[in-house]
């Protein structure tokens, strides 16, 4: 349970959650910015359910900040082994597309994305007592993980 903000600690309290939006979100706008499909994937055999490319931006805008919202909220709880989740899980996020995208490794995008998934799982299991907003948060990116491992592992059969 948070403790009630004092003058001197909302400051803090809000700086640190601007901090995890600006890292996480910022992160991820980078990543993708230096990584985009391209020519390369455009070329790919891709399964009939891959939504259309405008919908990738959007949710991981929201999704990063949904990501953003449970890290800080377990850093306010002092929840180590939650945060170790969630770096490692931050972690593979990031290192994601430079895998599929930058380096055309399908594979090995789909060997990080189901450890990221495994992750994720682990993170909402290990939060949901003890931070259980947190453990809610992550919902929606597990059910999103999910579907691109489905995606990406459906791209490494056809191609």
């Amino acid at each position: 349970m948070s403790r009630p903000a004092t003058a001197s600690t909302a400051p803090k309290r809000w700086g640190l959650l601007a901090l995890f939006v600006a890292a996480v979100l910022g992160g991820g706008m980078v990543i993708g910015i230096n990584n985009p499909p391209g020519d390369w994937y455009a070329g790919l055999q891709k399964p009939w359910f891959t939504p259309p490319g405008i919908l990738f931006p959007i949710a991981w805008t929201v999704l990063y900040i949904l990501i953003a919202v449970a890290g800080w909220r377990v850093v306010r709880a002092g929840l180590k082994g939650a945060l170790a989740l969630w770096l490692v899980q931050m972690a593979l996020n990031f290192s994601w597309s430079p895998t599929f995208f930058g380096a055309h490794l399908i594979g090995w995008g789909l060997a990080i994305i189901l450890a990221m998934l495994a992750m994720i799982l682990l993170f909402i299991a290990k939060t949901w007592r003890t931070e259980r907003t947190a453990a809610l948060l992550f919902l929606p990116y597990a059910a999103w993980v999910a579907f691109a491992s489905l995606l990406n592992g459906s791209i490494a059969l056809a191609n």
